[in-house]
C-alpha cells in the first residue's frame, strides 16, 4: 500500500473514531438507561474465563465443537467447556484473531506476521510474513488459511506450512475505514466486503474473482462523505447472500451468479445475520431491525437499544442476541423484536461478534473476559 493511501486510512480512523456508529465506547456520557423486562426468559452464564486485554484491537473468538479459541495480551488460549486446556504466550501483539478449523489455530500481528498453532497442543506450527498489518481473524478450512490485511489484500496460505498459494488484490478508494472485518470462507467460495461498497466472491482454489456485487454506491461531494465501506462480515444462507455498508445500503444477492435480489438504504458498521426468512441488522444508531429476506421489507425494529453501542446481531434458536458497551447480552424475539432477556457476564464493552456455540452464545469483552451464556 502506498504511503499516502495508508495515511488516509489512518486519518479516516482518527476522524471517525468518535462517531457512535463506529466507536460507541468513546462517548464520555452515560448510555441510555435499560427498561426492565417483564417475565424474562431464562438465561444462564455457563462459564467465564479471563484471557487478557484485547487493547485497541477486536479479537474474535473461534468456536469448533466444544472448544473455544481466544486471544488476549499476546496469548492464545484453548478453552474446553470453560476449562483452560492450553495457553501459549506468543510474545507479540496479536491484532487479528482467532481463526480455526479444529486442527489449526491462526492469528495475525500488526507487523504482518501470521502465526499458526496446533489446536490440540497449542504448539506453534509455523510463522510467515505477509508484509501488511493484519486486523481481521483469519479463516481456516479445507487446507487453506485466508488472511485479510489492513490494505484489503487477501492471502491464500497453505495450512500445512503457511506457503503462499495466491494473493487477491483490487483497487480501493483513496479514503477508507480502518476495520477488523475478515472473510467468510465456505467450501467453494470466499466472500469479502471491500471499501467502496463492493462484495466479492473469490475462488479458494486460485484466488480468482468469481463475481462482484454492488452493495452501496459512494455518494457525496467529499471523500469523507463518499466513504461507503463494508466493515463487517457478509452472511450466507440457503436463500441469499447479504452484506451491509457504512453510509450505504444493505443488499442481498443470488449466490450462484451474484445477481442482486434487492437493496435498501441502511447504514451499519456492526453487521448482520440471517435465518431462512429474515435478515437481522444493527444500524448506525444501535437499533436492531429485521427485514424480509425475499424482498427487504421491514418486519420489525427494536430501538430501545439505540445509543448503547449495540453490536452485531446473531441468531440463536428463537432469538436474536446482541451485546452492548456495558457488557450486557440482550435477547430479542425473532418474530417481533421484543426484548425478552438480559444478562451481564461482564462490565466491559463487548466488541467482538457474539459466536454461536450450540444453544449458547460466547462473547469476548475488551478487558479480556470470555464467557458462555446459555439461551433457553
Amino acid at each position: 500500500m502506498k504511503a499516502p493511501q495508508r495515511a488516509l486510512i489512518v486519518a479516516a480512523a482518527l476522524a471517525l473514531g468518535a462517531c457512535s456508529s463506529l466507536n460507541p465506547f468513546s462517548s464520555s456520557g452515560k448510555l441510555p438507561a435499560l427498561t426492565p423486562i417483564t417475565s424474562p426468559v431464562a438465561t444462564s452464564e455457563a462459564w467465564r474465563v479471563r484471557v487478557g486485554n484485547t487493547g485497541v484491537y477486536v479479537l474474535q473468538p473461534a468456536i469448533v465443537g466444544d472448544a473455544v479459541f481466544a486471544a488476549g495480551d499476546g496469548d492464545v488460549v484453548r478453552l474446553d467447556n470453560g476449562r483452560v486446556r492450553w495457553k501459549t504466550p506468543l510474545k507479540v501483539t496479536i491484532s487479528g484473531g482467532v481463526g480455526s478449523d479444529g486442527n489449526l489455530v491462526v492469528v495475525g500481528t500488526p507487523k504482518g506476521e501470521v502465526i499458526a498453532l496446533d489446536a490440540d497442543s497449542g504448539q506453534v506450527k509455523w510463522r510467515v510474513p505477509v508484509n501488511a498489518e493484519v486486523l481481521a481473524a483469519p479463516a481456516v478450512s479445507n487446507g487453506l488459511v485466508v488472511v485479510r490485511s489492513a490494505d484489503s489484500r487477501l492471502f491464500g496460505l497453505d495450512s500445512a506450512d503457511g506457503r503462499q498459494r495466491w494473493v487477491y488484490q483490487r483497487a480501493t478508494p483513496p479514503l477508507s475505514l480502518r476495520n477488523s472485518a475478515g472473510v467468510l470462507l465456505e467450501s467453494n467460495v470466499i466472500l469479502a466486503g471491500f471499501p467502496g461498497g463492493k462484495l466479492a466472491a473469490v475462488s479458494p482454489a486460485n484466488g480468482s474473482l468469481m463475481w462482484e456485487g454492488t452493495v452501496a454506491i459512494p455518494r457525496g461531494a467529499t471523500e469523507l462523505e463518499r466513504m461507503s465501506d463494508i466493515t463487517s462480515l457478509p452472511v450466507m444462507g440457503s436463500r441469499a447472500t447479504c452484506a451491509v455498508a457504512y453510509q450505504g445500503r444493505i443488499a442481498c444477492f443470488d449466490m450462484s451468479n451474484g445477481s442482486t435480489l434487492w437493496t435498501r438504504d441502511l447504514s451499519s458498521s456492526k453487521g448482520l445475520d440471517l435465518d431462512d426468512s429474515q435478515v437481522f441488522v444493527t444500524d448506525e444508531k444501535g437499533a436492531v431491525l429485521a427485514l424480509d429476506i425475499g424482498s427487504g421489507a421491514s418486519a420489525w425494529k427494536q430501538d430501545q437499544l439505540a445509543g448503547r453501542g449495540t453490536g452485531r446481531p446473531r441468531v440463536i434458536n428463537d432469538y436474536v442476541v446482541v451485546g452492548d458497551a456495558e457488557g450486557y447480552v440482550h435477547l430479542l424475539r425473532k418474530d417481533d423484536g421484543r426484548l425478552v432477556g438480559r444478562v451481564r457476564p461482564a462490565s466491559s464493552p463487548i466488541i467482538a461478534d457474539p459466536q454461536r456455540a450450540g444453544g449458547s452464545v460466547v462473547i469476548q469483552t475488551r478487558d479480556g473476559n470470555v464467557a458462555a451464556v446459555g439461551v433457553q
